[in-house]
């Protein structure tokens, strides 16, 4: 049985394979679901969240911190860069690691769904971009789920909130819930409770 840690290494040597495997255009100047990120943004973005202190210190600063670790990444080579993601994608924190791997996933896909690009989700991943994206609703306080119940469709993930129902798959959902613009997902006029 796999482990919970070998599933986040698992998740985060893939994120780092996709934007090694990108052109240096795509990397630099690629497009994201993240407004105003590029892939190279998002690895560093990534790397950045294994320093936890500066998120734990001034949790009101987060996107402040995000941005100070965005800039610095792109003021360092791409190589360097990918070669720190290597060593992060293997050591991740034991006691974040179920935390993270939503922030992985989500973030993975941001770089290939805004590439128009498509990958084979492992099932431990949709269900943790689903959570992380509950996850930003309710950091974000929006009532989201109190006006929506969102239905997976691929039997991954059970139903949650109440309100219009909005069906689509486990990560389209999760994304969805995080913010981002995705169209793969429905939204009926039929509420439930």
């Amino acid at each position: 049985m796999t482990s919970r840690l070998d599933t986040v290494r698992s998740a985060r040597q893939a994120f780092v394979d996709t934007v090694d495997g990108l052109t240096d255009e795509e990397f630099d100047d690629g497009t994201t679901l993240c407004a105003g990120w590029s892939p190279r943004d998002v690895l560093a973005h990534l790397i950045g969240t294994s320093r936890i202190g500066p998120y734990l210190r001034a949790p009101w600063r987060l996107h402040r911190i995000n941005a100070e670790i965005v800039a610095a990444g792109r003021r360092r080579p791409r190589a360097e860069l990918i070669a720190e993601g290597r060593r992060w994608a293997q050591v991740p924190d034991r006691r974040l690691a179920g935390l993270l791997l939503g922030d992985v996933a989500m973030h993975h896909q941001d770089v290939l769904r805004g590439l128009g690009r498509t990958r084979e989700i492992p099932p431990a991943e949709a269900a943790a971009i689903l959570a992380e994206g509950v996850n930003l609703t309710v950091q974000k306080l929006q009532p989201t789920l109190l006006r929506y119940r969102v239905v997976p469709t691929d039997g991954i993930s059970r139903p949650r909130g109440r309100g219009k129902v909005v069906r689509g798959t486990t990560e389209a959902l999760g994304l969805w819930l995080g913010g981002r613009n995705v169209s793969d997902v429905q939204i009926s006029g039929d509420r439930q409770l």
